[in-house]
């Protein structure tokens, strides 16, 4: 698989300096950590599961989770697992490719209880997703996969979700931080991700954010995401990759724009209906909270709506300034650090400084493509829409 891959090979040729690199669930934990993108969560009782899953493939998704925790009702759990059995097994049977599968669990016994009900299917499975991780919850979860990886023969990667009343509370956060510090790091091969769950974050004030408001101008939220990259984000070879916070609103629907683009033939006016239909369906503040994700230390995005998948999608390319950047910042006569002019001349580039900067830049144009000169957002994403 690859990002972008839905689209045909002629239109990634026009959009691409560097197109993205093909990749599997069998590549390297550094790859799939920044490959994950817009991972799209899903309720585990959907009657028609599989064909919702392969469908995604067709709009570009490349991660899932497929979810027996806050999103079904408590009495439905039992019946959810039995249908995930169900479908993985429909899934094998077709031979298709999938997204990067993971189950959110509610309890650390349904990691080797589900493996072993899986049996065969077990292979199209790339992890779970662990709720409200703890330094006492995560351990008996992080024990439990290490269980479930050798009974199925194959790697399996834990994604803990950070969103527990104890990290969020002031007077408990610090040493919750460092709990689950002493947990991830010591099962760090298999910790893929973190992600963020801040909807708990806002549920525990009651409170729950608009859709022009992002979730780094609710203070709150935006102290405890600060936190946790704070403490296990950093570039020094011990932070981790962190995930952004899921946006709830999906007004905005693939359908809307077609009409659009249809009408509009040529690529200028093509961008600019496509402009116009952002504004008028409240994408902006999805697309703002994306930015912000990415200036805070964040990459990829939990979702609950296939139309946000594209927008993450698109914002997370590397344009050909960054790129001109990065590779100028890493150049090997540039070891010994200095000062630059950026290529662009319009800004300075310090090699020590940026160094961490420019190595998480080509790692990110590496999975989501470096974008032509002359390529921005709106073209990434109507490329997308249009195919």
């Amino acid at each position: 698989m690859r990002h972008f891959g839905h689209i045909p090979a002629t239109a990634r040729a026009g959009l691409f300096h560097r197109e993205p690199c093909e990749f599997s669930a069998a590549s390297p934990a550094r790859v799939l950590a920044a490959a994950l993108g817009a991972t799209l969560y899903s309720p585990a009782t959907r009657p028609r599961l599989a064909d919702d899953v392969l469908k995604q493939v067709d709009r570009g998704v490349v991660s899932m989770v497929l979810c027996l925790e806050d999103s079904i009702d408590d009495g439905e759990v039992a019946g959810a697992e039995e249908n995930l059995v169900r479908q993985f097994a429909d899934l094998r049977a077709r031979g298709l490719e999938t997204p990067l599968l993971f189950i959110r669990v509610r309890e650390a016994g349904q990691v080797g209880d589900l493996v072993r009900r899986l049996g065969p299917s077990a292979r199209l499975l790339s992890g779970f997703v662990l709720p409200k991780f703890t330094e006492e919850r995560g351990g008996p979860f992080m024990e439990a996969l290490a269980v479930a990886e050798n009974m199925c023969g194959r790697r399996l990667f834990a994604m803990p979700v950070l969103e527990s009343p104890e990290l969020l509370h002031l007077e408990s956060r610090r040493e919750t931080l460092a709990g689950i510090g002493r947990v991830v790091d010591k099962y760090r091969d298999r910790v893929l991700a973190l992600r963020l769950g801040v909807t708990d974050f806002c549920s525990a004030y009651g409170l729950r954010r608009s859709p022009d408001m992002t979730a780094y101008d609710v203070q709150i939220v935006a102290g405890v995401i600060a936190d946790v990259v704070n403490v296990l984000g950093r570039s020094d070879g011990t932070g981790f990759t962190i995930t952004g916070p899921v946006w709830e609103y999906f007004r905005l629907q693939e359908r809307i724009f077609k009409p659009q683009l249809r009408r509009s033939p040529f690529m200028e006016q093509r961008a600019d209906a496509l402009r116009t239909a952002l504004i008028e369906h409240d994408m902006d503040g999805l697309l703002r909270e994306i930015e912000l994700d990415r200036a805070n230390g964040l990459l990829g995005k939990t979702c609950i709506h296939p139309s946000h998948v594209l927008p993450v999608h698109a914002l997370s390319v590397v344009s050909h300034e960054e790129f001109s950047d990065a590779q100028d910042i890493l150049r090997p006569e540039r070891g010994g650090g200095g000062v630059l002019r950026s290529a662009y001349t319009n800004k300075m580039n310090e090699v020590k400084p940026h160094r961490a900067w420019a190595e998480r830049t080509l790692l990110r144009a590496e999975v989501f493509g470096v974008a032509k000169e002359d390529v921005g957002f709106v073209e990434l994403l109507a490329a997308g829409l249009v195919t």
